[in-house]
């Protein structure tokens, strides 16, 4: 195997590796799993009646089927960019085409996931709300602290 060809599969591995890293960290940030904090919140820590309780449900329900959605069309971006790679060699224009269409589907799943929370947010009281406001800013700052 040649000195190119060597360079050429590394390149392309080392390419892969940050496009998995960087989705890695948008999609799961470190320690916490996404939502795990909210979710807890909402389960026990805001005492919802029954009836706010079922909605959350719904809405929980909703947003799974969404994301699992999201996630799929996620992997076959993926493959697109690997694809693209193996084509082209280079960051040729099927390339990054590719890369663009990965952020657009990553951006649809920030907004999936804002439309989420602002939706349970509605079910919430006032009181309510307000101990979700602090977990969700809470959950946003966190890798900043």
């Amino acid at each position: 195997m040649g000195a190119r060809r060597v360079l050429l599969i590394a390149l392309i591995a080392f390419v892969a590796a940050l496009g998995g890293v960087a989705a890695g960290r948008f999609l799961w940030p470190a320690a916490q799993p996404p939502g795990g904090e909210l979710h807890a919140l909402l389960h026990s820590g805001l005492d919802l009646d029954a009836a706010q309780h079922a909605k959350i449900e719904t809405l929980e329900r909703q947003f799974a089927l969404r994301k699992q959605a999201l996630e799929m069309a996620q992997r076959a971006d993926n493959a697109r960019l690997a694809a693209a790679i193996e084509s082209e060699h280079s960051a040729g224009p099927d390339v990054r085409a590719a890369v663009d269409h990965i952020h657009v589907t990553m951006g649809e799943m920030q907004k999936e996931t804002l439309a989420h929370i602002f939706a349970m947010r509605a079910v919430l009281r006032a009181d309510q709300a307000a101990k979700f406001d602090k977990a969700v800013v809470k959950a946003l700052t966190a890798e900043s602290r």
